[in-house]
């Protein structure tokens, strides 16, 4: 058929849409969030409150800032779909770092564990002059956390006060433990102060001060009991001045005569059985007394009936003429000569 002219008609502005409209999509249903997962959400939470720097690749903004215009920050348990074999918090932090890194964003730690050697994510402890996990500073001997608890430092290591005392602090010479506030050094050792004390008596030791002996203290009392030489006479101990005789010591007012108790104010004595005796005494000890006049017989003797005499002391009870040994009479404990003997008894 022949064409038909047909006029178009342009449809107003309006009409027109700018863009096709796509149909909606329903939102896809997102994964649930593992324990793994959920931890690093609040450890992702915990961050926003540290003090560590963190900067942003593009413009220096803070973590937590408002997301640029088109940025979307899904939730951590959609980064990733694989579950870690252990939800530890070190393997947590370093799954975290990398998110954070394709975000572009760079994290610094709060510092390097001195023991473990790995970052530290949340809390810090600072001693000896480095970082460490709270945990992870422990007593270099028992192992025990130290975070809380005083602490002792040695070469560079920590120690519980137990174990350091235990260690390094001297050892009291009376109870071999161990010292941990004043020490008294006293004979080349150390001691609890209220372990230095009288080896004999276990007093402590006043003005007088201590003695020792063999590595051993003693007070003045005990001392002088235990030690000191032993006077002779009395048995007690000789402390200042004394007199060597007899092959021991004496005080002076104790080296007397053993049977009068007269001292020997001529400078000589007579010993018997180890006893000092005065000329007298001696010769009463020994027999040795003239019995016609009662002294000792020191030079020549004339003994008759079990008695000594001095030759001139041995005599007649009648006529007092001297007697000759073998020419006299005994009568009633006296000595006569023949003639008298004869007349008074015959």
């Amino acid at each position: 058929p022949p064409a038909q002219r047909q006029k178009l008609q342009r449809p107003s502005p309006s009409a027109v849409p700018s863009s096709p409209t796509p149909l909606p999509r329903p939102p896809l249903p997102s994964p649930p969030p593992t324990e793994a997962a959920r931890q690093l959400d609040e450890l992702l939470a915990d961050l926003d409150h540290m003090q560590s720097k963190v900067s942003l690749v593009p413009g220096e903004r803070k973590l937590g800032a408002q997301p640029l215009p088109g940025t979307h920050h899904p939730p951590s348990w959609q980064l990733g779909t694989r579950e870690p074999a252990e939800p530890s918090l070190d393997n947590m932090l370093g799954s975290l770092t990398q998110d954070l890194q394709e975000l572009g964003i760079t994290a610094a730690p709060a510092g390097v564990c001195a023991a473990c050697r790995k970052p530290i994510a949340s809390k810090v402890l600072t001693a000896l002059g480095k970082t460490w996990h709270p945990e992870h500073f422990t007593c270099s001997r028992c192992g025990q956390e130290l975070g809380g608890r005083p602490f002792f430092e040695r070469g560079g290591q920590a120690y519980c006060e137990e174990d350091y005392h235990q260690a390094f602090s001297p050892r009291c010479a009376y109870c071999a433990g161990p010292i941990r506030e004043k020490v008294l050094t006293a004979l080349d050792q150390t001691w609890h102060p209220e372990h230095f004390f009288c080896a004999r008596c276990g007093k402590a030791f006043g003005d007088d001060g201590f003695h020792e002996r063999s590595g051993k203290p003693y007070c003045l009392q005990d001392f002088l009991a235990m030690f000191a030489p032993k006077c002779q006479g009395c048995e007690r101990p000789v402390t200042d001045n004394y007199l060597s005789a007899l092959q021991g010591v004496w005080h002076p007012e104790c080296f007397v005569c053993a049977e009068c108790l007269s001292s020997f104010a001529s400078g000589s004595f007579f010993e018997l059985d180890g006893r000092p005796y005065c000329e007298l005494h001696f010769h009463q000890r020994q027999g040795s007394i003239c019995h016609g006049c009662g002294h000792p017989v020191t030079g020549r003797c004339i003994t008759a009936a079990g008695r000594k005499y001095h030759p001139e002391h041995f005599i007649c009870a009648y006529c007092l003429g001297q007697l000759q040994k073998s020419t006299f009479r005994e009568h009633g404990k006296k000595m006569y000569c023949q003639p008298c003997h004869d007349k008074l008894f015959l």
